[in-house]
């Protein structure tokens, strides 16, 4: 064991790119980020109108499905992970979707401290470039480019319209004060192109000497000696590979992995 790093990001996903970005901002740091997909340099993942075929490609997703659900006659859902640099994020529909403040203040509530809406909201800002919103909830110089939807449709008229005769307001903010309400999706587009975490976080990172990227890196086990992480083991190519960290292990391989 040989090679070591100071930090190993482990998934290159939304939050893997977002992570090995940040540390590496730190030129003292060595920064490896291990991803189990490969890096994709297909038109599909950079357009938006890919995602109808990136979200069901077997090269670059996991391939999940739900359990069969009874209430759905005994239908299975797929359910899109991403496997490639960049994650789900770079196969997704792009709708930027924070959460609703209140499960951000619950998580706080039950002890999480530093995870209420007040306490994520500042960085929920400092990563946005929003092109439409100007309001405290929302920032205008970060890295992730947020858009409107770019396209009005007479059916979503009429579903909005229906919306509000039911009681349900026009909410011109779902990722504001309140997520109660209808309206056209936020998207994270820029110039027409798919804006995820890889092109508005990792993009330019990537030119830094102390960080380094291997991809179709599947992890297989981090090495543990007494409380404290000091290792890391993959598979690449058809071989094992073990790396020494000297700081810390970042493990952000995705909300189902």
């Amino acid at each position: 064991m040989t090679e070591a790093f100071d930090f190993i990001v482990i998934g290159g996903g939304t939050a893997g790119c977002v992570l090995a970005a940040r540390l590496s901002e730190n030129p003292h740091h060595s920064v490896l980020l291990l991803e189990a997909g490969p890096r994709s340099s297909s038109l599909w993942t950079k357009i938006p109108a890919g995602y109808f075929k990136t979200v069901f490609d077997p090269k670059i997703g996991w391939g999940y499905a739900t359990e069969p659900e009874a209430n759905l006659a005994g239908l299975a859902i797929h359910w899109p992970r991403g496997k490639l640099l960049g994650g789900t994020g770079a196969i997704n529909g792009m709708v930027y979707v924070r959460g609703q403040p209140n499960d951000f203040d619950e998580w706080a509530r039950q002890a999480n401290t530093g995870w209420g809406y007040d306490d994520v909201l500042p960085y929920c800002r400092k990563s946005e470039r929003n092109t439409v919103l100007n309001t405290p909830s929302h920032g205008a110089t970060g890295p992730l480019t947020v858009a409107a939807y770019p396209d009005t449709h007479p059916l979503c008229e009429a579903f909005l319209a229906a919306a509000v005769k039911t009681g349900i307001p026009r909410n011109p903010d779902y990722n504001g004060a309140d997520q109660f309400g209808a309206r056209y999706y936020q998207i994270t587009v820029k110039n027409g192109l798919r804006a995820d975490t890889l092109a508005a976080f990792l993009g330019q990172a990537l030119q830094r000497s102390n960080l380094s990227l291997r991809c179709a890196a599947t992890v297989t086990r981090i090495v543990i000696e007494g409380t404290r992480a000091v290792a890391v083991q993959y598979r690449q190519n058809g071989r094992d590979h073990r790396i020494k960290v000297n700081a810390e292990v970042v493990f952000a391989a995705g909300a189902v992995n």
